[in-house]
């Protein structure tokens, strides 16, 4: 496969509206919260005190998992709200999804009174969705599948 078709295969998308509230909403929700791990905003802990709390719940080494949620969120969030590597960048935040699931909020119950899983689990449906959809109509994955696809 070549380098032109593996990125027409990234960013080929549908031509709906409807990835967009999606793209949109996850997007401010996961770069808010990895704003809070990397740089403490929104009332966060910084990489220092996520990486502490990492490490305090078995994910070691913790400043480095806590650089590396905080990125995924952050930077997939910015990437999601323009809509630009839409399909990979969902499956990295499905995976921290699945990850923050599991390590966090399984013993919990569902509920997010009782720190649950529901609020993960709901951006896991999300990201699942925008993997499968791809950008949608308003994406810069369609303006590049686009180009690219007149110029082969």
């Amino acid at each position: 496969m070549s380098f032109i078709n593996t990125i027409n295969s990234i960013t080929k998308t549908e031509q709906s509206l409807s990835s967009l509230p999606l793209r949109l909403i996850a997007g401010l929700i996961f770069a808010a919260h990895g704003a809070q791990k990397l740089f403490a905003w929104f009332g966060g802990y910084g990489l220092e005190g996520t990486g502490q709390w990492m490490q305090s719940i078995g994910l070691e080494p913790g400043f480095f998992m806590a650089l590396m949620a905080g990125s995924a969120e952050f930077f997939g969030g910015i990437l999601l709200l323009i809509g630009f590597l839409t399909r990979p960048v969902s499956f990295v935040l499905a995976i921290t999804m699945i990850v923050a699931i599991f390590s966090v909020h399984i013993n919990n119950g569902l509920f997010m009174s009782n720190n649950g899983y529901e609020f993960a689990l709901s951006l896991l449906a999300i990201t699942l969705a925008l993997f499968v959809q791809g950008g949608g109509k308003y994406s810069i994955d369609r303006h590049v599948y686009r180009k690219l696809i007149k110029n082969t």
